[in-house]
């Protein structure tokens, strides 16, 4: 009971947090399901998606290492996975269009909405101090975790790509660049960055030298690429 109240207090920044994320693309969304009454149920099913894929990437990803621990439960009802989450959202509108029959793009909408609820995210994390990156020497880059432990600031870096392609993505949209590809090249460039940046988090690695996470960032890439070469050939068919 005190593990759980504990785990629960020191969650409370990063959950208000996440709620705020949602909120916020709630507003957003609301506005633009005027067009189509069908938007909302997308919308519910991305969610859906986004946590069931976060919960279970997570639990693939090093949830299962956690059975032994005596706060398993805790660690098993708290962990989600950002990587799940792009997975699960992205697969879950996907089959919500073509139930509904829904053919209007969506993807240049989610690009907007996705980084601005990462970011929200990983500043919980810095509150929380969780998704930590490895030890390192000190250094004027380095950030010291709850026992002093100088470590790679894995969460401000998220932070700041996803704030640089809030930006690249605004500016793709106000110069009318790939229109209805944003969100593929979201993915993709998440996806790389991922992957890389993965070798500087405090995460298990489970093949070799390669986490799970990594895994579903390939996941993402190749997501990301093929849903962006399929829109091409649909709008350039004679290429």
């Amino acid at each position: 009971m005190v593990v759980f109240s504990i785990a629960l207090s020191n969650s409370t920044a990063y959950g208000w947090l996440m709620l705020t994320g949602i909120f916020v693309s709630i507003i957003f969304w609301s506005r633009l399901a005027r067009r189509d009454e069908r938007l909302v149920l997308i919308y519910i099913a991305a969610l859906a998606g986004a946590f069931l894929g976060a919960k279970l990437i997570y639990l693939g990803a090093e949830g299962w290492l956690h059975w032994r621990d005596a706060n398993r439960w805790v660690i098993l009802a708290t962990g989600k996975s950002i990587t799940g989450a792009l997975l699960g959202g992205y697969v879950a509108v996907e089959l919500a269009k073509k139930f509904l029959k829904y053919d209007g793009l969506t993807g240049d909408w989610f690009a907007v909405i996705v980084p601005v609820g990462i970011m929200l995210g990983r500043i919980g994390c810095m509150i929380q101090g969780c998704c930590l990156g490895k030890v390192c020497a000190a250094n004027w880059f380095t950030i010291n975790d709850a026992a002093g432990i100088p470590r790679w600031p894995a969460s401000q870096m998220e932070f700041i790509f996803n704030a640089v392609m809030l930006g690249v993505i605004l500016l793709l949209r106000w110069g009318k660049i790939t229109p209805g590809n944003l969100f593929h090249i979201y993915l993709m460039a998440y996806g790389a960055f991922r992957f890389l940046h993965e070798f500087l988090r405090d995460t298990p690695q489970i093949i070799g030298s390669i986490s799970g996470y990594q895994i579903a960032a390939l996941a993402i890439t190749a997501v990301g690429l093929t849903g962006f070469l399929r829109r091409r050939s649909a709008h350039c068919p004679n290429q």
